[in-house]
Formats: C-alpha cells, structure tokens, sequence
C-alpha cells in the first residue's frame, strides 16, 4: 500500500516546525508554477476558442484553420 500524504497533511506539519527549510521552498515554487502554467494553458485555450467562433462566424476558413490547428498542437502538448 502506498503512503499518501496530502499537501495539507504537508502544510499543517510544516507550521508545526516554524521554519520553512530549503526543499519546502523548492515544493512550494514547484506547486506555484504549475498552477500558473495551468492559468496560462486554459485562458490560451479560451482564446483560441474565441478565436475559432469568431472564424466560423465571420466564415474565414485560414484563420479557422490556422487557430483550430494551434489548439490541437496545444491539446497534444497537454497529453506528452
């Protein structure tokens, strides 16, 4: 069976200890960047929604194919 120990687990142990060492600050960097590049991923891929409604819309089929192809390129680098 696996330990499992949730980053609130992690949190209330370490404001037991009042000092936050090195490795900590590296785990909380580490968790703040990848929420900002969570952030960054889903407004792109708004964006690009956007984007592809108003091509449909305005029946502009480059943008269309230009934008639809940047999402699929940013959905595939989501799955690697």
């Amino acid at each position: 069976m696996e330990n499992y120990h949730s980053y609130a687990d992690f949190m209330k142990a370490m404001s037991q200890t009042k000092k936050m060492s090195e490795a900590e600050k590296l785990l909380n960097d580490i968790y703040l960047d990848l929420f900002l590049k969570h952030v960054h991923r889903s407004q792109l891929e708004a964006l690009l929604m956007t984007k592809i409604d108003n091509a449909l819309d305005s029946r502009d089929e480059a943008a269309f194919v230009k934008y639809s192809l940047e999402l699929q390129q940013l959905q595939q680098e989501d799955e690697l």
